[in-house]
Formats: structure tokens, C-alpha cells, sequence
């Protein structure tokens, strides 16, 4: 077992609260323009940052009341250099981001010390996580995710999250990058409303691919951006499920194709959400993580939190 998975209180001091879902709610409920689906660029502007850190202090509330420990992730998802291009970032200008990201959830972290609270950087695939196209080489995807990674091994976060990937390959370079900078990383597949990732592999072998590839080196994994309806499906047996430590749901029982089309949110039930989500913590009593992607907002995270705490 390498040897940081076991400094990560998610693994072992029972269960966390997990959000990444929030630029849904900026730009469907709030009105908040995120070009390329971008919520660092918020980190430029007084008002940008309100945003946020009203958004950490009311997730940190949610999880507190629940009695779940926090997983806090910084807002640079998208910060990769392709992406960052697209939108007119220069490198130097997206490391100088990275970097005020993970200040900001450090900052948060030390306003609430009495509280577990692991701090996150996000990664996400180099392109489109929804649509496999331009497939990396396991070498191609360490080469470019290294210049984000070498950034964020250098700030507090705990670990790296690779979220949202939809083939074994980037996370196996994604993976690989953190082991340049003894960084831990966790990896989080999506999958399409029949369990298996875009690609059509299995989640069961995806997870196998890497590890086998890292000598499972990989912190943990999750599965995100998708319903629980579609999540169940994946969830086979076999050793590698041991592997998978919890899920950060879509309130939409929608497709990835039909999500990108939409022009209004479906934000689903969030009651429902939550029981779901509960179901799922007393199937798989070695899920710690739980939390909300697309489509959800406090509501969501709220069910969530009082099933999963309840199971």
C-alpha cells in the first residue's frame, strides 16, 4: 500500500461530504457567465470571490450539522493549459490561479480548525469529459498533466482529485504525475446511463487498468457526474470494488449528451437524491465519500448528508 494512502482521514475516520457541482448552480440559478465551464477566473474579482467562499462556508455548515467530516475542492478543475488557452489564460497567469485556489480553501480550512477538513485540488481530463476524442497515451497524459500537477504539489492540498475522466489512460498519467511529486491522487471515473465509462469500458476494469498500470498507486477512486440510477449498474462484484470509495452524484437522471444540450437545469429531487445516496452508504458500508456534481445545490447536499449520516 503506498504510503500516504493511510494519512488520508477519508479512508479511515468515517464519512466525508463531497461538492463539486457548483458551476451548474452559477450559471443555471445565479445567472454567472462561466465561459468553458471556468469557475477559477471567479478567484480574479472581489466579488467572485464572495461567491465562493460563501459557497465553502455553506457546504462546510451542511456537513458540520450532519456530523461528516469535509472534503473541500479548489476551483481549478479546468485550469490545464489547452483549456486555460481556450479562454486566454497564459501559463504563468493559470499557475499564479492554481495556486490562489488552494490558498483560498487553506484559508477557509484554518476558520474552521475544530473541524476534518482535507483539502482537494482538482484536476480534470484535457479535454471533454463527457466525449473520449483525442485519446492520451498513459506517457502523453503524465507529459501534460505534470504542469498542473507540479503546481498544485506545492500548495497545502492533501491530495489531487482527477475528476470526471472518462478512460483509464489519462488517469493512469494523471496517476503517474502524482508519483513525480509524491502527491497522492484520487481518480474519478464518469459513466453513462447504462454504468460503463464513455468509451464503454467497464468501471470495474477501468479501475483495474490503472492500478495495474501504477502498481495501485492511486489514493482511492470515486465515480462523479452521473445519477445514482446509473451508477448502480456499474457497481459489479470483484476485488476492484474495494477500490471505489464513494460517489458524487448528478441530480439529473439525464445523458451526458442531453446535459450538454440543455438549456435549463434539471436539478431532479433532491429528497430522492438523498435516499439514494443513503441506500447506497448501507450497500457499500466501505463508501466514506459522498456528495453532489451537476444539478445540485444546498438542497441536494443537505438530503445527502442526513441519509448518508442516518445509514
Amino acid at each position: 500500500m503506498p504510503r500516504y494512502r493511510s494519512s488520508l482521514p477519508q479512508l479511515s475516520d468515517g464519512k466525508f461530504l463531497h461538492y463539486i457541482g457548483m458551476e451548474t448552480d452559477l450559471i443555471f440559478n445565479r445567472g454567472i457567465d462561466l465561459p468553458g465551464f471556468a469557475s477559477y477566473p471567479l478567484l480574479e474579482s472581489e466579488q467572485g470571490l464572495a461567491t465562493l467562499r460563501g459557497y465553502y462556508e455553506d457546504f462546510i455548515e451542511t456537513a458540520r450539522q450532519a456530523g461528516l467530516g469535509v472534503i473541500l475542492d479548489s476551483v481549478t478543475w479546468v485550469a490545464n493549459r489547452d483549456r486555460g488557452q481556450a479562454l486566454g489564460y497564459s501559463p504563468e497567469k493559470l499557475k499564479e490561479l492554481n495556486i490562489a485556489a488552494v490558498e483560498l480553501i487553506a484559508d477557509i480550512r484554518d476558520r474552521h480548525a475544530e473541524l476534518p477538513i482535507v483539502l482537494c485540488a482538482q484536476m480534470g481530463p484535457r479535454g471533454d469529459g463527457y466525449a473520449p476524442t483525442d485519446r492520451m497515451s498513459p506517457e502523453e497524459a503524465e507529459g501534460y498533466h505534470t504542469e498542473q500537477m507540479a503546481v498544485l504539489s506545492n500548495t497545502e492540498a492533501d491530495l489531487v482529485g482527477g475528476f470526471t475522466l472518462c478512460y483509464p489512460e489519462e488517469a493512469i498519467g494523471i496517476v503517474r504525475a502524482g508519483m513525480r511529486f509524491d502527491m497522492p491522487v484520487a481518480i474519478s471515473f464518469t459513466v453513462e446511463t447504462d454504468g460503463r465509462l464513455p468509451t464503454g469500458l467497464s468501471l470495474g476494469d477501468a479501475v483495474d487498468a490503472v492500478d495495474k498500470a501504477t502498481d495501485g498507486a492511486a489514493a482511492y477512486f470515486l465515480v462523479n457526474c452521473a445519477h445514482p440510477d446509473h451508477i448502480e449498474p456499474a457497481l459489479q462484484g470483484g476485488p476492484w470494488i474495494e477500490r471505489l470509495k464513494g460517489v458524487v452524484c448528478n441530480a439529473s437522471r439525464c445523458s451526458h449528451a442531453e446535459l450538454d444540450n440543455a438549456e435549463e437545469l434539471d436539478a431532479g429531487d433532491p429528497v430522492e437524491l438523498g435516499k439514494l445516496s443513503g441506500a447506497l452508504s448501507r450497500k457499500y458500508p466501505h463508501f466514506t465519500i459522498f456528495g453532489g456534481c451537476c444539478g445540485t445545490d444546498m438542497r441536494h447536499l443537505r438530503s445527502i448528508a442526513q441519509q448518508v449520516s442516518a445509514a
